[in-house]
């Protein structure tokens, strides 16, 4: 073989290498760019809609289904939908007495609100735990959900910063579920990073990153501006809908609790992390005082299917084909 063979070869072969390499960290850099959770709004809410029934049943759906399974009914004919939800009705009627009673829609609603933790925790799990030990390190997670992003070699990469600054904000929650300070998380304390608004010792921490998210100028605290900006931008001459004045009017009669013009810490935790407030309770009692037509304080399979629109989504719901909140038929 000739020397500018032996050139070709090596050179093949250091062209293969460097494809690979960049094939590589491509990938990496692909797979592990971190997704921007939102931010925690409010204590244990049911859904991230609005609760507002003149305008659609979409937080209904998600609160007695579970957000998962609310979209799978999505995809769902009418038809296909009142059957699975009669089905539905026989599993809550825990007693079997042909009624669904306060208690047993209350149960029903408390489980798919977990369960859709559950099922959410479980997934991340599989991802993160790298090992199969069963825990999951900070080192694992954040190499896992950042990888190469993060390197000295991405910095012409887009929105760099504001990465570093997700992975902050991500060991900052970490380090606070990690009860033992351990460094590992166990599932429970992973349940606590992934939903802190469940858990009590998680509080500080969904506190500290509302008002970091809301306050764009930095002082601690939030304004009547900052409040509503997180909610509602104007565009093009835009007016402001009637629901901002509403916002504004709450944040100066209710949420500004001592007046100063500002949200503190505290004021914020009374916003979105009201104690005293049961959603699931609250969302019982509201599915059984629209549909309860005899108002015997308890519903039927029969009233819960003419009204099966508000329980569940169909193909029909969810392109908004279907208009009337009470009307059995299409």
């Amino acid at each position: 073989m000739c020397f500018a063979d032996v050139l070709l070869k090596i050179g093949q072969k250091m062209l293969l290498q460097s494809l690979l390499s960049l094939i590589l960290i491509l990938g990496v850099v692909a797979v592990a760019v971190p997704a921007k959770e939102k931010r925690v709004h409010r204590h244990s809410d049911l859904s991230d809609h609005a609760h507002d029934d003149s305008t659609g049943f979409q937080y209904d759906h998600e609160a007695f289904l579970g957000k998962e399974e609310a979209k799978t009914f999505d995809q769902l004919t009418p038809e296909e939908s009142k059957d699975k939800l009669g089905k539905i009705v026989d599993r809550i009627d825990t007693d079997k007495d042909g009624f669904v009673s306060h208690g047993e829609l209350h149960q029903w609603i408390k489980h798919r609100q977990r369960r859709y933790i559950e099922e959410n925790v479980l997934k991340h799990w599989k991802e993160y735990d790298q090992n199969k030990d069963g825990k999951i390190g900070w080192e694992e997670y954040k190499n896992t959900t950042y990888g190469y992003y993060l390197d000295e070699e991405f910095d012409d990469v887009d929105d760099k910063a504001s990465y570093k600054a997700m992975l902050t904000r991500d060991e900052r929650r970490f380090r606070t579920a990690d009860r033992d300070g351990d460094g590992i998380a166990t599932k429970d304390e992973f349940t606590s990073f992934l939903h802190p608004e469940e858990y009590d010792h998680m509080k500080a921490v969904v506190i500290q990153e509302t008002v970091e998210d809301i306050d764009k100028n930095g002082d601690g605290k939030i304004t009547l501006d900052e409040y509503i900006g997180d909610m509602f931008t104007p565009e093009n001459g835009e007016s402001e809908p009637d629901w901002v004045l509403t916002e504004k009017k709450h944040f100066t009669e209710f949420r500004d609790t001592n007046k100063d013009g500002f949200l503190d810490n505290h004021e914020v935790a009374q916003w979105i992390l009201p104690g005293d407030i049961d959603y699931t309770d609250n969302e019982a009692k509201h599915l059984i005082h629209e549909t309860d037509t005899d108002k015997d304080d308890k519903i039927t399979k029969k009233e819960i299917l003419a009204n099966w629109n508000m329980f569940v989504g169909s193909q029909a719901t969810n392109y908004g084909e279907d208009l009337t909140r009470r009307h059995d038929e299409l």
